[in-house]
């Protein structure tokens, strides 16, 4: 089925299972790597009320969660099932400016083009799907500069199965019993290429579609939450003021053990920090 587009005059999304969501009158699409602080930054843009929702609607892995929190009746494999779900997707990421939120990680991109092309055929490569079905995009490339403590966050939150804490210390994200992490450096170092492959995708994504992404960096975005998102919210052609208000929600779970863990890669592999580059942009300052 071939997804109705809405004009976006009124850039109020519908309500209800079957109605169709108007369509944004923009969007704003986080592009980031596990580990990087997508949550942490998610979080921060979604309050400013004028960023979206910023959340992974269209995940793999997440998909079965969306559809229970939509209240969606239909079954994947019916012949709706994907024209309701982006329909509810849509009113849940769009916020009262008009704007819709969307994170992406770099492994979700084909499978979100695959499903566009098929609501909105015809249209002119990524880009244009991606404007046909949510508005003018604005992308922002997140990035962790620190390679070697990002795979140590990757690799600890794998094993013992925490992912994120609420800013109170609670656990927000824990998909597995709490289990003991143990040192693995060829799991840190499969985690290093992986990040490393995914940042070099994203550039060579944002070359190919011809845009410029706001780029910033997590380390920058956990020692000054306010000030770096003041920065990108400028840079994304908003208000900066609401981030005099930002407050994370998330507690970080870097620990001794973390640090230690990356000094041992560091001095048996003789590698930095190995900072990434996204192409694009020069980081925020």
């Amino acid at each position: 089925m071939v997804f109705k587009v809405v004009p976006h005059e009124n850039p109020v999304p519908g309500t209800g299972q079957g109605a169709e969501p108007m369509k944004p009158v923009s969007a704003v699409i986080l592009c980031a790597t596990p580990r990087s602080g997508s949550t942490l930054l998610c979080d921060l843009l979604t309050a400013t009320g004028a960023c979206g929702v910023v959340q992974s609607y269209f995940r793999r892995l997440s998909i079965d969660n969306w559809i229970g929190r939509f209240g969606l009746t239909v079954p994947r494999g019916n012949p709706d099932f994907e024209t309701l779900y982006f329909a509810a997707a849509l009113r849940a990421g769009t916020d009262a400016s008009g704007t819709f939120g969307l994170r992406l990680m770099r492994d979700n991109v084909a499978e979100l083009m695959d499903w566009l092309d098929r609501l909105f055929p015809g249209q002119a490569g990524d880009l244009g799907r991606i404007e046909t079905a949510f508005g003018p995009p604005r992308f922002i490339a997140l990035r962790r500069r620190d390679s070697v403590a990002q795979a140590v966050s990757r690799l600890k939150a794998e094993q013992t199965g925490l992912w994120h804490r609420h800013a109170d210390g609670s656990d927000r994200e824990r998909n597995a019993a709490e289990e003991v992490s143990t040192y693995d450096a060829e799991g840190l170092a499969g985690f290093i290429a992986e990040a490393e492959a995914g940042e070099r995708q994203w550039r060579d994504w944002f070359d190919e579609m011809g845009v410029t992404p706001a780029r910033i960096d997590y380390e920058d975005l956990s020692e000054d939450p306010k000030a770096t998102l003041a920065r990108l919210l400028a840079a994304l052609g908003r208000d900066p003021g609401p981030a005099r208000m930002a407050a994370p929600a998330t507690a970080r779970l870097a620990d001794a053990e973390s640090a230690a863990w990356a000094a041992r890669y560091r001095l048996e592999t003789g590698r930095g920090g190995n900072p990434h580059r996204i192409g694009g942009d020069a980081t925020l300052a």
